[in-house]
């Protein structure tokens, strides 16, 4: 079984790109962020025609997450127990999803950005890492044989490896303290990150910008993660990065990670 996350930015805009991602490369189950629609607006008819079903959250133009699986596609759940908001009024933002296909337990997670240190968003960044951290503990705790995958655009950078050059985000976001530690605390919950026990330390990125020729100068982060439970950890044969997804006219700027699973 294949399964992989890809930060899409904009499915409306790719879809028929991630479609033929997903036959060439065969992958079974995708969570996809960074839909950047409403619920109404997904391209479900693209999937559907190459096997997929899909399950998607969205409530406008920014964020969005869904689900595409061609391995059966159960017990959906928009959002999770305690998952804060943000503005004024607050708003549960779609930034979650979660579905069971082929046996395993897939959320699509897409983790607010943070923006700057000293900005709302920042704060709300780290009380939502909170809150799913403490769900995720409740999950791997009354299921301890589930297989169970936390995927997605995580918008930290884990260690000064994962980013082409740390000084470069002194003082900013994705690199401080309090959010490495909250990255860090998903271990305690009972979960590995995957991909760092099958990839190379430095220079694995997965996100590069759009501007300053940031991807031919190789100037990227390594920001999308999969953190799994013991049971999904011991099924994963390898983790790989389709870093040529980034290449060509209308890529996003993330690329997907993809983790084999044995059966």
């Amino acid at each position: 079984m294949r399964i992989a996350t890809w930060n899409v930015n904009s499915v409306r805009t790719r879809a028929e790109r991630v479609v033929a991602w997903l036959e060439r490369t065969g992958t079974d189950v995708l969570a996809i962020q960074e839909t950047k629609c409403k619920e109404e607006q997904f391209p479900h008819a693209v999937f559907e025609a190459a096997g997929y079903e899909v399950a998607v959250v969205g409530l406008n133009q920014w964020n969005g997450v869904a689900i595409a699986s061609r391995v059966g596609i159960d017990d959906v759940e928009r959002g999770f127990l305690g998952q804060p908001g943000f503005g004024d009024p607050e708003v549960v933002e779609p930034r979650a999803i979660g579905a069971t296909c082929g046996g395993v337990r897939v959320w699509s997670l897409y983790v607010p950005n943070g923006r700057e240190l000293d900005h709302p968003h920042y704060a709300y960044k780290l009380r939502w890492l909170e809150a799913l951290q403490r769900e995720a503990t409740e999950w791997v705790a009354a299921s301890p044989d589930l297989p169970l995958a936390l995927m997605g655009d995580w918008n930290v950078v884990p260690f000064d490896t994962d980013v082409w050059d740390v000084a470069a985000f002194a003082g900013k976001t994705h690199v401080s303290p309090a959010e490495r530690d909250a990255f860090a605390a998903f271990a305690d919950a009972g979960l590995t990150e995957v991909s760092r026990e099958h990839l190379p330390a430095e220079n694995t990125y997965t996100y590069w910008d759009y501007q300053q020729l940031a991807f031919p100068k190789n100037k990227g982060m390594r920001i999308d993660f999969a953190y799994a439970s013991p049971a999904l950890r011991a099924r994963v044969d390898s983790v790989t990065i389709d870093r040529d997804e980034r290449k060509g006219k209308g890529a996003s700027d993330h690329v997907p990670v993809i983790l084999d699973l044995a059966d």
